[in-house]
């Protein structure tokens, strides 16, 4: 029997040991996972064992419980991987985020690509708490390297499909630069483009009008600082939540700006709004080109923006995928086969 101890770097001077022994019996490997805390290795296997009943499925591998031990039957290779896996996952509980079952797909995912060590990169500092009390922090690498360019350049465009936490993360970091007092107000605004009804059909007066389409930054900013004190800083102008063609003719100073759904903007309305940018003020841009609901032949701000400051110094420019969406799992598959689609419909190029 082969015996392999070792450790788990968690934070810097913190470690989590597990040991790990191992022996082959007729062309399987078993290996045996024993764990110091019992926490841990109850996380890792999940409630009524859905973690380990999805890593047995993606591993096609046999995993036992007993105590804190747990153990693993298989091929060789499919053994390792899902060790690897277990680690990433052991790093993941330790930061504190919940091992649900799209952080353990994402540690599967990361296994696979070769890159479950990185996992070690979510585990830092988190970006704030929320209202009720949730750490609020990147889940996917994706999303660390957004904050990352958030935190380095006055200008980042986040690019990418639904569900990958693009408006959310940004609110997120727009509120926590307020309570540093590194922008003394927040500015969050959305282009208002009609999608099937017309606004001046809509019920209400205009501010009613257009409130749906920025439903999504209320909600964001309702978690993170709840209802009450969201609307106390709206009434101070503190937050300002308002429909793009509100911030033609503005000088935005220390100000915290973010852009949703810019793909809905044409090359004018976004020349307009990096050009509010004040001295002290922080712009971040978000869209996904995959949904433009423009006139065919408008071309999008957000298309035109990644082109025209490509080479601009101090914009920076993230790029999410599928990977990095973290709703409901079936979020990923749609996408990929919404991708899959488009692929076949684009006309084979000619020799």
């Amino acid at each position: 029997m082969l015996n392999i101890y070792a450790t788990i770097p968690i934070k810097p001077h913190e470690f989590y040991a597990v040991s790990i022994k191992s022996k082959e019996r007729g062309g399987t490997i078993e290996r045996q996972i024993e764990f110091d805390d019992m926490e841990v290795a109850l996380a890792v296997f999940g409630k009524q064992d859905e973690n380990a009943r999805l890593l047995e499925k993606e591993f096609g591998i046999a995993m036992i419980f007993r105590g804190a031990e747990i153990k693993l039957m298989g091929e060789e290779d499919a053994v390792a991987q899902a060790e690897k896996a277990i680690g990433a996952m052991v790093r993941i509980h330790q930061s504190g985020l919940p091992l649900d079952e799209q952080a353990v797909r994402y540690c599967i995912m990361l296994t696979r690509e070769g890159e479950a060590d990185k996992v070690a990169d979510l585990t830092g500092d988190f970006l704030l708490i929320s209202d009720k009390g949730r750490l609020i922090r990147p889940k996917t690498l994706g999303q660390k390297a957004y904050i990352n360019a958030i935190v380095k350049h006055p200008i980042t465009l986040g690019v990418g499909p639904a569900g990958t936490g693009k408006t959310y993360l940004a609110v997120a970091m727009a509120v926590k630069a307020y309570k540093a007092h590194d922008v003394t107000r927040i500015i969050l605004t959305r282009p208002a483009v009609e999608a099937g009804e017309k606004l001046g059909f809509l019920p209400g007066d205009m501010q009613n009008k257009v409130d749906p389409y920025l439903r999504p930054l209320y909600d964001a900013l309702y978690d993170m600082l709840g209802t009450e004190s969201t609307m106390r800083l709206m009434e101070k102008q503190i937050i300002e939540v308002a429909p793009l063609a509100y911030m033609r003719g503005r000088t935005l100073d220390d100000a915290f700006i973010i852009l949703d759904e810019a793909q809905n903007t044409s090359r004018e309305q976004m020349k307009m709004f990096l050009t509010r940018m004040g001295v002290g003020s922080k712009v971040v841009v978000t869209g996904d080109v995959t949904q433009i609901d423009l006139p065919d032949k408008t071309r999008s701000g957000l298309v035109d923006a990644l082109v025209v400051l490509k080479s601009v110094e101090g914009v920076a420019r993230v790029q999410f995928t599928e990977k990095d969406v973290v709703r409901h799992r079936l979020v990923q598959e749609i996408i990929k086969a919404y991708d899959r689609a488009a692929a076949k419909s684009r006309p084979q190029n000619r020799k």
